[in-house]
């Protein structure tokens, strides 16, 4: 298991002040990130459906599935450690999560075959972006994936989230194709 990131010590004081319709909170070391674990799922899916709703801000469509089989498919992989994640939390609350999913490659009689790491939903609830919770997340991400000896990270990143992605080292790469 890996262990807990905290952000810090604790500021004092950190009242969130209303902007509009999200608090916002000042500057805060008060979050500590950590692994997901499969009790963790029911959050994980109730953040992973507010972030695509984000995303699908308009749409007039209906879910095409159930929050519960998401949290059933989260709950399977985490279980069956097909896949990591993280989470950050302040006070009790988990207001953000990455996911990794290690890809192994075929052996290579000349190169170092360690897997390849395909980064995946990451969100981190309105009011506590800008906060340095992405970014903590990531670091916790990286540092496992480098622990595990997996020097590629890959992720197809919305317009959004490219510069916090950025900030934490990835670059675009002219290595890799995609097909749709």
């Amino acid at each position: 298991m890996v262990p807990a990131f905290p952000a810090g010590a604790s500021q004092k004081n950190q009242e969130p002040t209303e902007v509009g319709t999200r608090k916002t909170f000042p500057m805060t070391t008060d979050f500590r990130v950590r692994q997901a674990q499969v009790v963790d799922a029911p959050v994980l899916a109730r953040l992973r459906w507010a972030f695509k709703q984000e995303d699908h801000e308009g749409g007039s469509s209906a879910p095409a599935r159930s929050m519960t089989q998401a949290e059933q498919w989260i709950r399977e992989r985490l279980d069956g450690g097909q896949w990591l994640a993280w989470v950050v939390e302040r006070g009790a609350e988990i207001c953000g999560h990455v996911f990794l999913h290690l890809v192994e490659r075929v052996p290579d009689p000349y190169e170092d075959n360690t897997p390849v790491g395909y980064v995946t939903n990451f969100y981190v609830m309105p009011e506590y972006r800008n906060l340095g919770f992405g970014a903590a997340l990531l670091r916790a991400l990286r540092q496992h994936a480098q622990e595990l000896g997996s020097d590629v990270l890959i992720v197809w990143p919305s317009e959004r989230s490219v510069p916090v992605y950025r900030r934490a080292g990835f670059r675009p790469s002219p290595d890799l194709l995609e097909a749709r």
